[in-house]
């Protein structure tokens, strides 16, 4: 059973924090809900700081984070916000603060907030196992309380507010070796600072728990508030995902973490990690925040059966049917029922015929099934693709393909073999119940029209596994009113938050435009890379840049991307400094990280492998690393499309 994080997963509403005042902004409580960004510009350089921040607020950016990585640029900081005020801009500024202590505090007599990370504030990451004793331990913790107390007292003094912001890939070495680098450990790591905070009564505090993977930074936020509520405590909540890369899939990986807690009623403050001009976070994040800001359910929905454990992923128990649930990764589903199924539909979905062999190839994101309106009149088809039609134009006998029943066609007429059900929660009834647990030949596609669809499927899912029903399912979303930048985040929140909890084999994403198939297939591919459950593709772990970056992160970005995107299932961090290096790349199998003006320190995994590579020819040192270590496939080798 899970313990409470939240005050509803079926009644949207906001878990009620402690208001923080940054500035004029009011955050927790029951205010909007803020959206925020950060530099990328150097601190020192003030115009260009300036009028990056200016673009920002124009953009709709209501906080504004500068790095401050030594005591110039903390003190530059009066420069940065004098210039502001003398253009009519009062926007609240926060110091992003790693490593040193005596930043934190000239900052503090500044700026509105300072932000710093509990896992590099006072240590320094060696990736060292100490075997700590309980008496070493708590020296350990009287050590940071001596280095963490200035800089407390000074923020009660000057009304500063701070950020407690635990990031996954900068754990401690200390609670590394006692938590090891799980969710709890990463809320111990704020709640150390935090007892310390709270010992001189100063609770101007946001709390942030963030990760590139998605499934780890949903946990440790869960665990957070979980936490909290146990000790009576309602601090504001930052949200983001870091290093969530660019493009489509930064987009899509931000919504996943982003918008699943949304779903749950938390967050205060958000701000989506982009490598990309930091302007272009903002339209994004404000997407995400405003689906929530009259959300109500059409339908009331029960309440949950506490029979879950939200804190701690587990994988739904099914039975296998075709290639749905069991061990199988999720199949996609394409949409193709509103428009004509030919070579050009099939290509857009990832199959390519080659004539001269009459040979059907396919691509790394290639549908394993599509949904039409009526049988193929189309005969060349791939033998490997599923084809779905309503029960009323399905032909029995057609090689792999399979009717699409509603429950009354289920109920009263089922064919024999392999069916697809559509069904919503108020169609669950005792009578189904017992059909389902005895029919192993059926895969559910799960639907919802309720405006709050996602906690209704989450509730259908429960109902499954309260009875025990073990049958596979496919989570079906559409959003036929939306364009598709905002499909894309919709879709990531609502499908990508049932997979974070375990839910849902399948995935199938409503297309009512034709010409966006590749686009919604290349989505549904990515919302389960981003919750890991299918790779598709080459994972890029690239963080946004700051005033501390070493090289053009984007420029950078796109020259791996363009020599590496052919490698599937390899990941790869792209940190514009040290503070983003080893620990922030988390998981990356490979890492590129800025290690002075010009120079490259390439990494395999944790461990360093080459210093100080001149950056003009970094990309051909990584792309000659990941030669070395058996995980380069050459594009020549690749069915081209």
């Amino acid at each position: 059973m899970s313990a409470p994080f939240c005050p509803s997963l079926t009644d949207y509403q906001r878990f009620t924090t402690r208001v923080v005042h940054i500035g004029d902004v009011a955050m927790g409580g029951q205010n909007p809900i803020v959206v925020q960004s950060m530099t990328t510009t150097d601190t020192m350089d003030t115009a260009a700081t300036v009028a990056q921040t200016i673009r920002l607020i124009e953009a709709g950016c209501e906080i504004v984070r500068i790095t401050a990585p030594s005591l110039k640029e903390a003190e530059n900081l009066a420069n940065i916000k004098k210039e502001l005020k003398n253009r009519g801009f009062s926007v609240p500024l926060v110091a992003d603060i790693h490593f040193t202590p005596n930043a934190a505090e000239v900052a503090a007599r500044i700026v509105e907030k300072v932000r710093i990370n509990p896992g590099n504030f006072v240590d320094k990451k060696k990736f060292e196992q100490i075997d700590y004793t309980d008496a070493s331990y708590e020296a350990e913790l009287e050590r940071i309380r001596q280095k963490f107390i200035p800089l407390v007292k000074i923020c009660k003094e000057y009304g500063t507010a701070m950020r407690i912001g635990t990031n996954h890939g900068s754990l401690s070495d200390r609670i590394m070796s006692r938590y090891g680098d799980t969710p709890l450990g990463m809320v111990e790591s704020a709640m150390e600072f935090l007892r310390i905070a709270r010992e001189f009564d100063f609770h101007q505090i946001v709390l942030s728990m963030k990760a590139s993977n998605p499934q780890v930074m949903v946990q440790a936020y869960r665990q957070l508030v979980s936490t909290m509520m146990q000790h009576g405590m309602d601090y504001p909540l930052h949200l983001g995902v870091t290093e969530a890369g660019d493009g489509e899939d930064g987009r899509i990986k931000s919504a996943v973490g982003i918008g699943t807690l949304l779903e749950d009623g938390l967050g205060d403050t958000v701000r989506v990690s982009l490598t990309e001009e930091p302007e272009f976070e903002i339209p994004v994040a404000r997407a995400l925040v405003d689906r929530y800001k009259n959300r109500k359910a059409s339908r009331e929905i029960p309440a949950l059966r506490e029979d879950h454990d939200f804190l701690h992923y587990a994988k739904r128990a099914t039975h296998e049917v075709l290639n749905f649930g069991g061990k199988h990764v999720p199949p996609v589903i394409a949409d193709l029922s509103t428009t004509h199924l030919d070579y050009n539909s099939l290509k857009e979905i990832g199959y390519f015929y080659n004539e001269p062999s009459d040979k059907w190839h396919l691509a790394d994101q290639t549908a394993d099934a599509v949904l039409l309106h009526q049988m193929p009149d189309f005969t060349n088809l791939p033998t490997t693709l599923m084809v779905l039609v309503p029960f009323q134009q399905w032909q029995a006998g057609k090689h792999n393909c399979f009717p699409i029943l509603n429950k009354e066609e289920f109920v009263s007429n089922r064919p024999e073999g392999v069916v697809f059900l559509k069904l919503s929660l108020p169609e669950m009834s005792e009578s189904l119940v017992e059909v389902l647990k005895k029919d192993k030949s059926v895969i559910l596609i799960l639907e919802s029209d309720n405006d709050h669809a996602m906690p209704e499927l989450r509730r259908l899912y429960l109902e499954l596994q309260h009875y025990g029903i073990t049958t596979p399912t496919v989570v079906h979303r559409s959003f036929s009113a939306l364009d598709l930048e905002r499909s894309q985040l919709a879709a990531s929140t609502d499908a990508g938050a049932l997979f974070l909890d375990g839910f849902g084999e399948g995935i199938l994403l409503g297309n009512p435009e034709s010409h966006a198939l590749a686009a919604f297939n290349s989505l549904a591919f990515g919302i389960l890379q981003a919750t890991r459950l299918r790779i598709s593709k080459t994972e890029y772990i690239a963080c946004p840049s700051c005033g501390r970056t070493l090289f053009d992160l984007q420029e950078t970005t796109a020259k791996i991307r363009k020599r590496t995107s052919h490698l599937k299932g390899v990941k790869i961090g792209i940190m514009g400094c040290i503070v983003n290096g080893p620990g922030e790349m988390a998981d990356a199998d490979y890492g590129y990280v800025g290690s002075g003006p010009g120079k490259i320190t390439l990494y395999k995994g944790k461990e360093i492998v080459k210093r100080n590579i001149p950056s003009t020819g970094a990309v051909d040192a990584l792309v000659d690393l990941i030669r070395q270590h058996g995980d380069w496939i050459e594009p020549a080798n690749i069915v081209s499309n």
